[in-house]
């Protein structure tokens, strides 16, 4: 989660000016989540760097843009696969994170991203880190349906479900990198 908002850095284009609330990451290995602030950045980077895989939604375009502007980040060290980035390559135009939970999952997301700099901005770090949690654990429980089942499903423009298959097999995936 971010410290400003888009419209406050002058666009999505610099998302590297919208600086770091806190982040969550959850580690399959030893099943918990982590909570890293801004003054954790380099901590959190050698985590990303050093994980077997990186599994997120909208890291290119968002994440990995937030974190550039710390340290010597480089996504190209990095194995992952960005969902978002997944699916916008399958079918052209990018579904929300709370579209496919609530068509695959029957999950709805807590909140989101504008409320979360609310948040940060009135020293509500708690709040910030369960949304962020939250979040995490949707796109966790987004990418274990896809690997087991071999689709997610969305709502297409028309109004009909449509399964969508995907190749989430975390094997195949560590060797063929992002």
């Amino acid at each position: 989660e971010t410290q400003r908002s888009a419209e406050e850095v002058g666009g999505w284009a610099n998302a590297h000016l919208m600086r770091l609330a806190l982040a969550v990451i959850y580690d399959e290995k030893e099943d918990e989540f982590r909570t890293f602030y801004e003054e954790d950045t380099n901590r959190l980077v050698q985590e990303l760097v050093s994980a077997d895989m990186v599994i997120g939604f909208n890291l290119e375009r968002f994440d990995f843009r937030v974190l550039s502007a710390y340290s010597s980040f480089d996504p190209a060290k990095i194995k992952y696969l960005d969902i978002l980035s997944y699916i916008k390559e399958r079918v052209g135009y990018r579904l929300s994170l709370n579209h496919l939970a609530s068509a695959t999952l029957g999950l709805e997301k807590t909140d989101n991203g504008l409320q979360s700099i609310e948040w940060f901005k009135n020293g509500r770090l708690d709040l910030v880190e369960r949304y962020c949690r939250s979040d995490v654990e949707i796109t966790r429980r987004l990418f274990k349906f896809g690997s087991e089942n071999g689709y997610i499903v969305f709502m297409h423009k028309s109004g009909s479900l449509v399964r969508l298959p995907v190749e989430w097999q975390l094997e195949d995936l560590l060797q063929d990198g992002h």
